[in-house]
């Protein structure tokens, strides 16, 4: 099972792109706190990328803004690509299936958001 669950602060504004095929999607860092202290007694954070596709990324992209707290429920995906210098990357991100908005400076927004087929 590839399931994961994430709550954390975004780091940015989260923008819409659009695919030439026109899908819409968004790639977000996402600021998740640790929840034990490191050995010099600080609690440190991972910043962990996410994308988000068709209307998870239109909502979430209106609704929300840097600094605004979601939890993400996705999966884990690895792809690589290869750079200008012909050098192979890999990385490792969450697709997000869902995103839950649990605060926010915008009124009137819808709370959850789910992945459209």
């Amino acid at each position: 099972m590839n399931q994961v669950i994430l709550v954390g602060r975004l780091v940015e504004n989260p923008e819409v792109t659009e695919t030439e095929n026109g899908k819409k999607y968004t790639s977000i860092n996402l600021a998740v706190p640790r929840s034990f202290k490191s050995p010099d007694g600080t609690y440190e954070t991972d910043f962990i990328r996410c994308v988000l596709w068709n209307g998870v990324a239109a909502n979430t992209s209106e609704y929300c803004q840097m600094g605004d707290v979601v939890g993400i429920k996705g999966r884990l995906q690895n792809r690589k690509y290869e750079t200008k210098d012909k050098e192979t990357k890999y990385i490792t991100e969450v697709i997000a299936e869902r995103v839950t908005f649990l605060s926010s400076n915008h009124k009137n927004e819808s709370n959850d958001v789910t992945k459209e087929a």
